[in-house]
């Protein structure tokens, strides 16, 4: 199997993987009242495998999606996903601080 076939499915797995800890929080916790919705329902049993296939698309997606953007760039010479690279992409999410400096007054009329 080529590498980049495995990473992504490393990756893919690792999403499936958080999402199915997601669910068994949300059903031991009863979040939302899920649990007991779902004790008292005729397709209980159903609901929580679909919530954790959904819930698996979606984290699997993202994960893969973060781990290809931390890969580095051709040319980088570095290791992927170091510290440099996450700090540099929480700077790009959150944007530049505005440094704030004091304003000169003004003289005006009164």
């Amino acid at each position: 199997m080529p590498a980049h076939v495995r990473f992504l499915l490393r990756n893919a797995l690792i999403g499936f993987a958080l999402a199915i800890a997601m669910v068994g929080a949300m059903v031991w916790f009863d979040f939302a009242g899920l649990r007991t919705l779902a004790a008292q329902s005729n397709s209980g049993l159903v609901a929580f495998p679909v919530l954790a296939f959904f819930l698996g698309l979606t984290f699997a997606s993202v994960q893969m999606g973060a781990a290809i953007m931390l890969l580095p760039a051709d040319g980088d010479g570095g290791n992927g996903g170091n510290r440099s690279r996450v700090t540099s992409l929480l700077a790009l999410l959150v944007g530049p601080v505005p440094v704030l400096q004091p304003a000169e007054a003004k003289a005006g009329r009164r």
